[in-house]
């Protein structure tokens, strides 16, 4: 898919809007905006769009999506209101949703869409887990069709009056009030606690428990016993797809074919976008952005500057910092960027061959095209791999071979 390049002129000198960055969220700003009428140029400093969402040949032969991995959690209005499948979005929705093998077992545990088999996958290690698993699932979506509304209205601004603040504190109102007092309580419960104590409460299976519990702990330096997983557990099943709540998808051609899909929204509308233009700075008139500096000295200037970078990046390298505020300064200083994950891209010559579910010929099987648990036997191996990580090693759990 081509995008204008840095070798070509810029139509204007000056735009509605300039992003900083070509990920998919400020691909989305520049969608909406240039859907609105306005002049939008997009500044990508790589040569390819996407950020975290991009898909590149790292290995010859072989395009991986290198970072973001599933589709989720991009909220459906905005698939609709884009109108991203006809602009090249397409995705397969994965089931599977999990498969844990069991170490030097034959066992493992595979979990999917279809609840009478899943019940009978639990079955196998606690007949209580299995009956319990339905309530558990309709527990949750009642939580998350509760807390849904709240993914598509605008963050609160604790810093307006409470006059202006009413709007935001009845919709938390209207959350709550389906719940009722009971499950009010168990969604506090959810919010806050651990997210190895809403799987004790629920499960008695070591490797169900888990299992379940990684949605609390991914991407994420903290231990399944550590307040405040399970609302990381909400999180990852909040998404969905064509109606399947919670499903995740693998999208054709890679997460980067998002950004493409979105991008190409973008332009159809008239948005430009530029790769291989590097932002150095954000022009300011006294505390107002302005416009930006890019690396070969050009300036652009626009009514409104956004930034796709983080808030590190946007006012420790591209403003000045002595046009911010000390206490903005601070705030910003004080993000924690701390993660525990590595993603290891990898090509293989041959499917890996569980025990507990051996390879029947060259084909894929289900177990394969799934989110695979290792050394998810039960939350304690979790939380020591935590441990390790926070002791500066990696997990001592994992074999290494040469």
């Amino acid at each position: 898919m081509s995008f204008p390049i840095s070798r070509r002129c810029f139509s204007k000198q000056s735009y509605d809007a300039i992003i900083i960055g070509g990920g998919h969220n400020g691909l989305t700003a520049a969608a909406y905006l240039a859907k609105a009428g306005k002049k939008v140029c997009v500044l990508e400093r790589r040569h390819v769009l996407g950020g975290a969402a991009v898909t590149e040949e790292i290995v010859p032969g072989f395009r991986f999506s290198r970072a973001s991995y599933l589709l989720s959690l991009l909220r459906p209005v905005v698939m609709q209101e884009l109108s991203l499948k006809k602009f090249g979005l397409k995705y397969h929705i994965r089931n599977p949703n999990s498969f844990t093998p069991i170490r030097d077992s034959k066992q493992s545990l595979l979990l999917g869409m279809d609840m009478a088999e899943n019940q009978k996958e639990i079955a196998k290690f606690s007949q209580r887990d299995a009956e319990n698993y339905p309530k558990y699932e309709h527990f949750i979506s009642e939580i998350v069709h509760a807390f849904e509304p709240l993914m598509d209205y605008e963050p609160i601004d604790l810093q307006k009056s409470i006059p202006k603040l009413l709007p935001h504190l009845y919709l938390l109102f209207k959350t709550v009030q389906p719940l009722g007092l009971k499950n009010a309580v168990d969604f506090y419960e959810l919010m806050t606690a651990p997210i190895s104590k809403i799987m004790n409460k629920w499960f008695e299976s070591d490797v169900l428990k888990a299992t379940l519990g990684t949605d609390g702990v991914i991407g994420l330096a903290a231990s399944p016993m550590d307040p405040g997983t399970g609302y990381v557990l909400l999180h990852h099943v909040i998404g969905g797809l064509d109606e399947h709540k919670g499903a995740w998808g693998y999208v054709y051609g890679g997460m980067g074919a998002v950004s493409n899909a979105i991008a190409e929204c973008a332009k159809s509308h008239g948005a430009e976008i530029y790769t291989e233009q590097e932002v150095k700075e954000v022009i300011l008139d006294g505390n107002v952005a302005k416009g930006v500096r890019l690396a070969n000295g050009k300036e652009i200037y626009a009514k409104i500057v956004m930034s796709n970078a983080t808030p590190h990046v946007t006012f420790n390298q591209l403003v000045n910092k002595d046009s911010l505020p000390s206490d903005l300064h601070r705030a910003i200083n004080q993000i924690d960027y701390t993660s525990p994950v590595t993603k290891i891209n990898v090509a293989v010559k041959e499917l890996p061959n569980f025990l507990a579910r051996p390879n029947q010929g060259s084909d894929p099987m289900p177990h394969h095209q799934t989110t695979i648990h290792m050394n998810c036997e039960n939350m304690q191996v979790v939380h020591d791999a935590v441990i390790d990580y926070k002791n500066g090693r990696y997990s001592r759990s994992i074999k290494f071979y040469p």
